[in-house]
């Protein structure tokens, strides 16, 4: 009996330090899923233009695909990469960090260059070509995988390096609670993004009570703005997070002078007004840190489209297609 009781005590403790080690996960993936914030937020808004132009009936199965390949994406590639990088070449965290930062300063500057660059008519004219559904399908989910690559990249660069040092294991296992609950907090807010206005036209022509009807209505026209805010909301979160993420950088490299000057701004504002000094400080180092990231994103568009994008073409090309044969 004596044997048993003993028994049970180790099982029970061992189930406590089990126990404890999941909360240590969960609490350290809800800690480092958070900064990753203006990526998944950026995932979130883009996303959905993939399944536009599809039949109601197409949009979820591509979401779902979409979804799966972002799984694959951060669970068989860039999970292990990351820890063979904390484990072997930390020193490479911080510029790959920096890297992607740029990046979504980029991508954030690019479209807002768009809402006012003119559109030429070559472009207007290859969206109007007719495309094949299926092979639109096929290119739309190749492209929205890809687009996710990078930003999962960047969130499960930014995610280990929030996570305290210790064992691989617990590594690996916070970076996979991360990688599941984003995407799945991701793909199934996208998911209610694309058949919210479905959801809406059933109410207002289903609804038996007429505020079922006129809230389904409220939904159908809410949609596009809503979309736009969404939008709006990602590319700033973009331009903050990337200016953030660069500036930072530049501190863990040695060269943060225009980091501290704006440290120093944010709280002497909070400070001279005397309220909320913390949402202040936050607020103010938030809004240069997206200025920074636009100025920096408007810088990279030229570098992009002159020099990068070139130079990527000339090593894509067959040698069949050298010259234009």
């Amino acid at each position: 009996m004596s044997g048993l009781l003993a028994l049970l005590d180790d099982v029970t403790a061992i189930a406590k330090v089990a126990a404890a080690s999941v909360d240590d996960v969960i609490g350290q993936a809800a800690k480092a899923g958070s900064k990753a914030a203006g990526a998944v937020i950026d995932d979130a808004a883009v996303t959905p233009k993939y399944v536009t132009g599809f039949s109601p009936a197409r949009e979820l199965p591509i979401v779902w695909r979409i979804a799966k390949g972002s799984m694959k994406n951060k669970l068989i590639f860039l999970l292990p990469a990351g820890l063979l990088l904390n484990a072997f070449a930390p020193w490479t965290i911080t510029p790959l960090l920096m890297l992607g930062g740029a990046y979504l300063c980029f991508e954030g500057a690019e479209k807002i260059y768009h809402l006012f660059a003119p559109k030429h008519e070559a472009e207007d004219k290859l969206a109007s070509v007719p495309v094949d559904a299926v092979h639109l399908e096929e290119q739309r989910v190749s492209g929205a995988i890809k687009t996710d690559f990078i930003l999962s990249a960047e969130i499960m660069t930014i995610a280990l390096a929030e996570i305290p040092d210790g064992s691989i294991w617990m590594e690996a296992a916070t970076l996979a609670v991360v990688a599941i609950g984003i995407t799945v907090m991701v793909y199934g807010s996208v998911a209610l993004i694309v058949k919210a206005d479905d959801l809406g036209l059933m109410m207002s022509a289903k609804g038996r009570l007429s505020i079922i009807r006129a809230l389904g209505r409220g939904i159908v026209k809410a949609m596009p703005g809503f979309m736009k805010l969404l939008m709006i909301v990602g590319t700033a979160a973009m331009l903050w997070v990337g200016g953030s993420i660069v500036l930072h950088g530049t501190k863990e490299l040695g060269v943060g002078w225009l980091y501290s000057r704006i440290h120093d701004l944010s709280h002497g504002l909070a400070h001279s007004i005397g309220q909320a000094e913390g949402f202040v400080t936050w607020a103010a180092t938030a809004a240069q840190d997206g200025v920074f990231g636009l100025i920096l994103g408007l810088i990279l568009i030229p570098i992009s489209s002159k020099i990068l994008l070139p130079i990527w073409n000339t090593f894509r090309k067959k040698p069949g297609e050298v010259g234009g044969h």
